[in-house]
């Protein structure tokens, strides 16, 4: 890609002044360093560490602000699916369908996405080995859909923690579809308590590195409050921050990709 992709927006949908606000922003630094940019926010959360956890505001109405989103902001928008019937429903709503890591064998879930025509995001398991991700893209390609991107973001490792094999990255490019890295989710340890923790202080640690190896995008999530979040406050960077963030791996991009033939 000439261009880095962003994928970039809350964990998830808590309001639309929320969408609102971290879209602003994001098209304003869309606009300062010339990146390509999809709007992330997941309408509901189906993945929770405990019953407690916040899932989300109602379908609908979550949906709804992301098409609003999508039509005031004239930019593509990017949503998880978790079933069949899902993939049919949202594919009004949204530009680009994602499969969360833990289902990325989901064979149903997976036709039923490609079957919408819509670009599909596939997030590789933390429980798969890259080469294995190609059984994912078999079963959207079957449906006639080419429109394929693969996000690596993590491993298990041990207990409550992930480690970023770069192998990997190189390894799904192989397949010729972009291959975006997950910057705020590789810095997860998951299943902490009653949520999810991370380590936020190796974010750019971890990004250098991808960008490094090769990739085609970054996919961030970003609050203008973290810690007031409602998913992933322990890794979602501050949305005052992104501009020093963006900065830094524009220019690394574009280096890369001038200068190192990879």
């Amino acid at each position: 890609m000439e261009k880095l992709l962003i994928i970039a927006g809350p964990c998830v949908v808590e309001s639309y002044e929320l969408l609102e606000t971290t879209a602003t922003k994001l098209v304003e630094l869309r606009n300062k360093y010339n990146f390509e940019l999809i709007f992330k926010s997941s309408y509901k959360k189906a993945n929770r560490t405990s019953s407690q956890s916040f899932e989300g505001i109602g379908d609908e109405i979550a949906l709804g602000y992301l098409k609003k989103i999508r039509d005031d902001f004239h930019i593509s928008v990017l949503t998880d699916i978790h079933t069949p019937l899902e993939a049919e429903i949202a594919s009004k709503y949204v530009d680009v369908l994602q499969i969360p890591a833990f289902l990325c064998r989901q064979t149903d879930l997976l036709r039923a996405a490609g079957k919408t025509g819509l670009k599909i995001n596939i997030k590789k398991g933390q429980f798969l080995p890259p080469d294995k991700i190609k059984g994912a893209i078999d079963k959207i390609k079957s449906t006639g859909n080419n429109q394929i991107m693969l996000t690596e973001r993590g491993t298990f490792f041990g207990y409550n923690d992930l480690v970023v094999d770069y192998r990997s990255l190189p390894i799904m490019k192989k397949f010729g579809y972009p291959v975006i890295f997950d910057a705020t989710h590789s810095l997860q340890q998951p299943s902490i308590g009653y949520e999810s923790g991370g380590r936020k202080e190796f974010l750019r640690y971890l990004t250098r590195a991808a960008i490094a190896v090769g990739i085609d995008g970054i996919f961030i999530e970003t609050h203008p409050e973290p810690e007031k979040a409602k998913s992933d406050a322990a890794t979602q960077i501050k949305l005052d921050e992104l501009d020093d963030y963006l900065n830094e791996v524009v220019l690394l991009f574009d280096f890369v990709s001038k200068n190192i033939n990879l």
